[in-house]
């Protein structure tokens, strides 16, 4: 247990990150935003970890936003003039940077800021009674924190939709925007996340690591950036030892066994 909400469990591989607020729909305020970040910064520097699950405590919500009822000093609706930088964004940044693939398991509701935190990691799968939305405009507000994230995976007739009437989106509906990637029954939820996870841990992780920074790098390259960018970091992949075992794994009919390096 992390504390300050947020418990953080090793399971084998994966390092499993859980909003544990489920009195308040698992709602954030900074120190559980700080949790969440040292979960993932955690994981980051032990080369054990091959994957991070991000999740909410129940079954009634992944991650409700920003606490409204948070005490002065620990709302993230506040800037603080000695550190003039929201938490939250710390969060997305060391999100953004993690090279382990990270997984979003919806348990429940994803509103406003729980809707970023299922945008900013890899791959997400949601239990099919989940609703996600961004409700800012009801109570004053605007979704900026995460429009960054909802501008690159939203249509945009979606998206002013979602943000300006703050209409909540089925899971089915989300999944068909491309904001999911599985939806299921409740029941079905941790075996389709095992599943998920079973076809990554099985990937190289070098190879994995060195793509996701690839992936950061080109989305807001020009085309003829990307393709410069692509002809140096296919061949520096290819002398990695990974590539070396998969390559002989392959010649050799076997399953590859990977280092990591």
């Amino acid at each position: 247990m992390d504390g300050g909400g947020v418990a953080i469990e090793l399971r084998g591989p994966v390092q499993w990150i859980t909003i544990d607020r489920a009195e308040r729909r698992n709602a954030f305020d900074a120190e559980v935003i700080r949790g969440i970040a040292r979960g993932v910064a955690q994981a980051q520097a032990d080369p054990a970890v091959r994957a991070i699950v991000l999740t909410g405590a129940g079954d009634r919500a992944f991650c409700a936003g920003g606490d409204l009822r948070a005490e002065r000093g620990e709302s993230p609706f506040e800037l603080d003039p000695a550190r003039p930088r929201n938490p939250v964004i710390d969060l997305f940044k060391e999100l953004e940077q993690c090279t382990l693939p990270t997984l979003a398991r919806v348990n429940g509701h994803a509103l406003a800021g729980g809707l970023g935190l299922v945008c900013a990691c890899d791959l997400a799968v949601a239990a099919e009674t989940a609703t996600l939305g961004v409700p800012e405009t009801a109570v004053g507000l605007f979704p900026m924190m995460i429009l960054p994230y909802l501008l690159r995976t939203l249509p945009r007739r979606q998206l002013m939709e979602w943000c300006i009437t703050g209409a909540r989106w089925t899971a089915q509906e989300a999944l068909a925007v491309g904001i999911l990637n599985y939806v299921v029954p409740p029941a079905e939820l941790d075996a389709k996340v095992e599943w998920l996870l079973a076809r990554i841990l099985d990937k190289s992780p070098t190879a994995i690591r060195i793509g996701k920074q690839g992936i950061q790098a080109m989305r807001d390259m020009t085309l003829p950036q990307a393709f410069e960018y692509a002809q140096h970091a296919l061949p520096s992949i290819a002398r990695s030892e990974d590539a070396r075992e998969g390559f002989a794994a392959f010649r050799e009919r076997r399953p590859p066994r990977w280092t990591g390096r």
